[in-house]
Parts: C-alpha cells; sequence; structure tokens
C-alpha cells in the first residue's frame, strides 16, 4: 500500500513540475495594480518571503534561514506568470533541525499555562486583522484570488484564531468523587510535536486552522504551506512570532513529496493535519497512520445543489452563481453541480445569462468576480474536462475555454462554464476544481437525493426550497456531512466542526471546533486516594497532658 501510494505522490510531484515548467516559459511583468501591491509588500521587509524575485525562507527555531537547498521552484502570479519568489525543498538536514527545535520547544511550551497560550492567540488576532491588507495582497500575488475573496480567506482563518482565545474554559476537564476520600478527574494533554500541509487554495485559512490550536492545546507544530504560494503562511509565521510565540513552537519548512515523507516518517511528529487532493491526502494518511500517526485528512468533493421550482428563484440562482464561480471554482465547498428538479429544468438558461455577467480579471482590478486558475496545468485540465463533455454526448451551454483577458493574456484564465451531462460522465465523476458548473436533471426530490447520496464524496450539499417538508426530509435522507438549506456554502463556523463525510475525509477527528481540540489533545485519567482521617495538623490540645 505504501509503494503504491508513494508513487502516486511522486506522480503528483511530477505533475507539479510539469506545471511549474510550464508556467515558467513566458517571461512577463505583473499589471500595474499588482505591481503597486508588490512593491508596497517589498517596502513592509517581511523576513520570510519576497515579492520582487528573491527567496522564500525556512522558519526554524524563531529565524528565517536561507535554505542551503539545491531544488527550488520558482512561484509566479497566476495572472501574468511573472516570478514572484523561489521557494526551496527544505533539506533533510534542514528539516530534522526544525523536528529538533519543535521537540525543545515543547518541553517548556507544555509547561506554560493556558493563560500565556491564550494570550499570544488574542495578540496574534490583533495583529493579523492590523496586517489584514498585507497577508492578502500576497495571495492574490501569488494565488491569483480577487482581492474581496483574498480577505474572505484570511477572515475565514480568523475566526478560528478568535476561538482559541476562548480555549481555557474548553479545555477543562471532569471530575467525579468515585468513593470516599476517592477522585477520578481527566486532564486533557498536547500530544507533542504535530505537523501541518496545506493546500494552495487557501492560503492563509488552512493554517490558521492548525497554527491556534495545536498552540494554545501545548503542542509544537511544523507547518508545510504548499510551495505554489507560501507568502501568507510566511506572514502569518512572522506575525505569530511578533505576538509572542517562542522560538521552536511553530516552525515553517518547504517542498514537496520530499517534504511530505519526512513529516509522514518521522517518529517525534505526533499527529499530521492535511488539506488538499485525494492522491495526496490518501499517501499521507496511509503513510502517516502506519507509522502510529494521528491524521485528520480532508480530501476531494463534489458539492452539490438541489434546486427545487418552489425556491425563492433570485436567490438561489445569485447562490449558486456565487458558490460555483468563487475563487474560480477552487474550492472544496465549491457548489460544482446543480441538480434542477422538475419544472426547474427550464432555468438553464437563466443560470447562463447571470454566469455571463461575471467579470473574469486580475485579482487587483476593479469589479472583477473571479481571476485566473492556480497553473498551465491546472488550465489544460479543466478545459479537458469541458472537452470531454461533448465526446460523452453531453452540452456545453456556455463555454469559457479560450478565455484571453485584455492585459493578462498570459494569465491562466478559464471563464465561467456551465456544462449538461450525465452522472457517467468523467466532468460529473471527477473534481475538476476550475469554474465549471455541472447541471444534472431530476424529477423528482428522491431521484435528486438518489444522485447525492450515490456520490463517492461527502462534504456538503445544498438544498433551495420553500417548503419546510421538503427541506427536513432532505436533511434527513441526505448523506453528507455539511448540509446548507438555502445556503450554498454550508462550512460551519469554529465553534462547531468541519463534519466533511465519505470519500472526502479520511480519519476519525475533524477540524477545528471541539474536534480540533480532540485532535490536538490527549486524555489523562486519574484517580486518586486522600483519606481525610490521615490528615495532619489537626487543632492543638492545651490540655495537661497524662501520659495515658
Amino acid at each position: 500500500m505504501a509503494s503504491t501510494a508513494s508513487r502516486r505522490l511522486k506522480a503528483l510531484s511530477n505533475t507539479v513540475a510539469a506545471s511549474r515548467s510550464l508556467s515558467t516559459s513566458t517571461s512577463s511583468t505583473l499589471a500595474p495594480h499588482a505591481q503597486a501591491a508588490a512593491d508596497k509588500l517589498t517596502q513592509q521587509n517581511w523576513k520570510g518571503t519576497s515579492f520582487s524575485g528573491g527567496t522564500t525562507k525556512n522558519f526554524i527555531n524563531g529565524e528565517f534561514v536561507e535554505s542551503k537547498s539545491t531544488k527550488w521552484h520558482d512561484i509566479t502570479d497566476p495572472s501574468t506568470q511573472t516570478v514572484l519568489s523561489r521557494v526551496p525543498e527544505t533539506t533533510d538536514a534542514e528539516f530534522e533541525e526544525a523536528v529538533e527545535s519543535s521537540k525543545k520547544a515543547f518541553e517548556g511550551w507544555s509547561k506554560t499555562s493556558v493563560l500565556t497560550r491564550q494570550k499570544v492567540a488574542m495578540e496574534l488576532q490583533a495583529l493579523l486583522r492590523q496586517h489584514s491588507d498585507a497577508v492578502a495582497s500576497s495571495i492574490v500575488l501569488e494565488q491569483g484570488k480577487t482581492i474581496g475573496d483574498a480577505h474572505g480567506d484570511v477572515l475565514r482563518g480568523l475566526q478560528v484564531v478568535e476561538t482559541a482565545c476562548g480555549i481555557a474554559g474548553n479545555l477543562m476537564g471532569d471530575k467525579l468523587e468515585v468513593s470516599k476520600d476517592m477522585d477520578t478527574y481527566t486532564r486533557r494533554v498536547p500530544l507533542g510535536v504535530c505537523a501541518s500541509v496545506a493546500p494552495f487554495n487557501f492560503p492563509a485559512m488552512i493554517p490558521l486552522w492548525t497554527i491556534p490550536l495545536a498552540t494554545c492545546t501545548g503542542n509544537t507544530l511544523i507547518l508545510k504551506p504548499s510551495e505554489r504560494d507560501p507568502g501568507a503562511a510566511m506572514i502569518i509565521a512572522e506575525l505569530a512570532q511578533r505576538a509572542g510565540l517562542p522560538p521552536g513552537v511553530l516552525n515553517v519548512v518547504h517542498g514537496a513529496a520530499g517534504t511530505v515523507n519526512n513529516i509522514c516518517d518521522h517518529p517525534a511528529i505526533k499527529a499530521i493535519s492535511f488539506v488538499g487532493g485525494d492522491k495526496a491526502g490518501a499517501h499521507i494518511y496511509n503513510r502517516g497512520t502506519k507509522n502510529g500517526k494521528r491524521v485528520q485528512a480532508n480530501l476531494g468533493a463534489k458539492n452539490h445543489a438541489i434546486v427545487m421550482s418552489d425556491c425563492n428563484k433570485n436567490l438561489a440562482l445569485n447562490s449558486i452563481i456565487g458558490a460555483a464561480f468563487g475563487a474560480a471554482g477552487q474550492r472544496c465547498m465549491a457548489l460544482s453541480v446543480v441538480v434542477l428538479v422538475g419544472p426547474a429544468h427550464g432555468w438553464i438558461p437563466d443560470i447562463v445569462e447571470r454566469a455571463k455577467q461575471l467579470k473574469v480579471s486580475g485579482g487587483f482590478e476593479q469589479g472583477a468576480d473571479l481571476g485566473p486558475v492556480i497553473s498551465p496545468f491546472a488550465k489544460k485540465r479543466i478545459e479537458g474536462l469541458i472537452e470531454s463533455v461533448v465526446e460523452e454526448g453531453g452540452k456545453i451551454h456556455l463555454d469559457g475555454r479560450n478565455l484571453v483577458v485584455k492585459g493578462y493574456e498570459h494569465g491562466n484564465f478559464v471563464g465561467p462554464t456551465v456544462i449538461e451531462c450525465t452522472t457517467t460522465m468523467r466532468a460529473y465523476q471527477e473534481e475538476i476544481f476550475g469554474p465549471v458548473l455541472v447541471t444534472i436533471r431530476a424529477d423528482t426530490l428522491d431521484d435528486a437525493l438518489a444522485i447525492v447520496n450515490a456520490n463517492k464524496y461527502g462534504n456538503g450539499a445544498a438544498i433551495f426550497t420553500q417548503s419546510g417538508a421538503t427541506a427536513r426530509k432532505f436533511e434527513s435522507e441526505v448523506n453528507v456531512g455539511q448540509i446548507g438549506i438555502n445556503v450554498p456554502i454550508p462550512v460551519p463556523l469554529p465553534q462547531f466542526s468541519w463534519s466533511g463525510n465519505k470519500g472526502s475525509f479520511l480519519g476519525d477527528i475533524a477540524f477545528y471546533g471541539k474536534s480540533g481540540l480532540n485532535f490536538y489533545t490527549q486524555n489523562k485519567t486519574v484517580t486518586s486516594l486522600w483519606r481525610a482521617e490521615d490528615a495532619i495538623g489537626n487543632k492543638a490540645s492545651v490540655d495537661m497532658p497524662t501520659h495515658s
């Protein structure tokens, strides 16, 4: 199993390398708004990253250090292919140094009071608000999101930090006097050195899912951001340092398959949190658990929206358009399939008309609704899946291929695309991860539910209806983890927990919320006996001793 997974991860790494080869083949320069943002970030002198052709650093033991690696990858602006920075493959020696730093830091950090750890979270949330423009701008430059969507990326991560500020009450254990003078009580204690492997599509949010919860519970954390867009994570690491996080509590390393394998294999690392694609996630889960680690892995998705003809049509259409095409469809909770029930079959032209109104452009451009996809390889794959619809007998109602955006002629742009197909076609069965909305017809609600439940993925689904009874049936019978009723992207706030299921998740303990606390802690149960009659220091006697 492990050797097969290793081959898969190597293939994935080769794919990434191929995409970079494509992405750097064209010489270009940043657009004016992007150049202004890059210049501003450069003037702010962030220690761990560069937006002017420099290098991304390792962050080890509280220091931003230049890697001695001989393997480097270009980080490019997806809108223009301009090289922004270079990121290393952290060497084995550097990785070992990061682990040793985390181990040493754990000895002191795990004994630090929860109030002290909580204070660091409070300082971090304040610094993130103060510097949210910088983090968001780095996301637009490296990942391609619109500036509004990038701020949303930061905000959803910030909400987890804010929740961690109240962690003291959530770490309380239980106590019961089980017999006379005998107590049994539980304590939540940290695991040790943990690791987080983050994806390219949420460069700020996913690191912020893990950093506050791992550290506030007393663990130390090794973070590996995506090698495609590590800038946001490096800024966050510097802000965590400013917030008072001691050296070694957070370390940041870089790379692809080699670094991931080091994380999976190192005996000092007790737990791994991963968000990303199916192949890498399965590899990390299998290899990590084989080595005795606790692993949570969020994988691919195919989220459905069921549209009933009795719904608020305007709300439904606007919600679907936003959830399908926002972030260029590069969200694990994107609504990528709409199941039109009964008379709603006739709404496809309305969907197409609204999709046509979306503006595709660089992320800093005013009014831009969606930007480019992450790489030329991703663009080519998306366009291939669109073409497969025609080959398999489906329909393309709106074709976003061959889109050229003025001023961004070398960008990885795919326009909003609306296709109609059946559940046997590739475009339905595979996660497209692009601005493509699949439409499917169903005669009844039961037929629609059967389609959703038969899909291998289970992150989320939504229904649009004005009927409480219909909503209740949907909620009760749909087999996915996160359910929206007239809500298109039902990602729970951090007071709750992520709850994707089926083929979208591997592991037993989910992300953030109460589940996140459980993931980063283990229980100690103590039973103690202190007999009251054995107490010393009883009240002194003043009577004349008789020695009897």
